[in-house]
């Protein structure tokens, strides 16, 4: 309770580990909540939290209540899922896929992840997810990072179409992406103008919280 005060006045950090992935992951007591970041950006909670759940916000929280399944590319610490399960209040199926171990282990042991009943975490790489899931998701949120770089595979023509293949009608991608340059937009207006506009509307929220755009993508029936 003492850090937790104390981090109103300055972050207290009371976790460090090196991780393969992520170089170096930390949790840190900051403003009374606690947050995961990696060396240079925050992985969960604190501004990410509040980047998804603009996202989700935009997407319509009836909407998402009305969900039967969601998947979640890129759990990390699970504050996305946290912001459904505790904020939203939905109760559908989530499945969580994230490849490093390590992140699983401090979601469960500093954020409770292992105590959301509906939640099935999956070890794997997300690229080889997709390409196995037999399931059709309501949402599907893509939340890859290895500290500030995004895996190029997420804009890649081949992976972009199987993500819009896994979505049922109406179903909608939550998309988080970094935008530190002019290539970042570059890569982004690519990435939008290879989505079918006779399936699917799509449209991006720029510039939220400095860095990260959002591209919202949803299903046609």
């Amino acid at each position: 309770m003492i850090q937790k005060l104390v981090s109103y006045l300055y972050p207290v950090k009371i976790f460090k580990k090196k991780s393969a992935r992520s170089k170096v992951i930390e949790v840190t007591w900051a403003n009374g909540e606690l947050v995961l970041d990696s060396e240079n950006t925050n992985y969960s909670y604190g501004s990410l939290q509040r980047i998804l759940r603009y996202g989700l916000r935009n997407i319509g929280y009836d909407k998402v209540l009305e969900m039967d399944h969601i998947l979640v590319l890129g759990v990390a610490g699970g504050s996305v899922i946290k912001t459904l399960v505790d904020e939203i209040k939905y109760n559908g199926k989530i499945t969580g896929v994230e490849i490093d171990t390590d992140m699983i282990q401090i979601a469960n042991q500093y954020f409770g992840l292992n105590e959301i009943k509906q939640l099935e975490i999956v070890i794997d790489d997300a690229f080889e997810f997709v390409l196995k899931t037999k399931d059709k998701y309501d949402l599907i949120i893509i939340d890859i990072f290895e500290d500030t770089n995004m895996p190029n595979f997420l804009f890649e023509k081949f992976f972009s179409e199987r993500i819009c293949f896994l979505l049922k009608d109406h179903g909608f991608i939550l998309f988080n992406t970094m935008i530190l340059d002019e290539a970042h937009n570059v890569r982004n207006r690519k990435y939008i103008s290879e989505i079918n506009p006779k399936l699917f509307t799509s449209k991006m929220l720029p510039r939220i919280e400095v860095h990260n755009e959002l591209i919202i993508i949803e299903k046609q029936s």
